[in-house]
This record gives structure tokens, sequence and C-alpha cells, in this order.
């Protein structure tokens, strides 16, 4: 199985960048689709965005479409989330999940089901 480690979390003023990586060890990440997943507190946890193995298929929740963007780096078996002009809203605990599924035209990326899980990283967006 993979274990998932993410990183690159922290407090931030509205309109500053992050980038979160999701590290993976024991088996090659490109192997798995992957996503991005955060939640805020007393609020459910919702996808924020994904990648398929191939990279064929990437999605973003509409919250963020124009603002993250997500990336595989193959030779450092990481997953990157890069996070620009960030909002108080984007406040959360994010984690990072591999899944071994693919993703199809009636099932896409949110709604795979996500076989492994990191321990999360907080973003904490001031105004």
């Amino acid at each position: 199985q993979v274990q998932l480690v993410e990183s690159g979390g922290g407090l931030v003023q509205a309109g500053d960048s992050l980038r979160l990586s999701c590290a993976a060890s024991g088996r090659t990440l490109s192997s798995y689709t992957t996503g991005w997943f955060r939640q805020a507190p007393g609020k459910e946890r919702e996808f924020v965005a994904g990648i398929s193995r191939s990279v064929v298929i990437i999605d973003y929740a509409d919250s963020v479409k124009g603002r993250f963007t997500i990336s595989r780096d193959n030779a450092k078996n990481t997953v990157y989330l890069q996070m620009n002009s960030l909002k108080p809203e984007d406040t959360a605990v994010y984690y990072c999940a591999a899944s071994i599924a693919i993703p199809t035209i009636t099932r896409g990326l949110p709604g795979l089901h996500y076989d492994y899980w990191g321990q999360g990283t907080q973003v904490t967006v001031s105004s």
C-alpha cells in the first residue's frame, strides 16, 4: 500500500499563495488517481482537486477553479497543489488521498472511492 504525507500548510494572508505537497512512499504515486480534499471546522470534507494516473483527467471544485493547480512530479513521487489568491474561506485542513480506481464519464474524480489518506496539513488564511 501507499503512505501519504502532506506538507506546506501554514498561516497566510488573503491574496497570498501556498504550495502543498503530497509525498508518497511504499508505492509509486503515479499508479494512483490522486486527489486533494479539505475540511473546515464544522463542515463536511469536500473535494478540491484531482488528477488521474496518466494526467489525462484533471478536475477542480468550482470554488477553486482558476486559483488552484494540481500537478504531479513522478520523479519525486509527489503530487502538488499550488494555491494562489487564497481567501479566508479556503481555511481548512487539507488532505491528500489516493485511489486505485480510474475515473470514468459516470464517476469522475470527486466521486471515486479513495483508499489511502494522509494525515492532513492546516491552511489558515487571514483576512
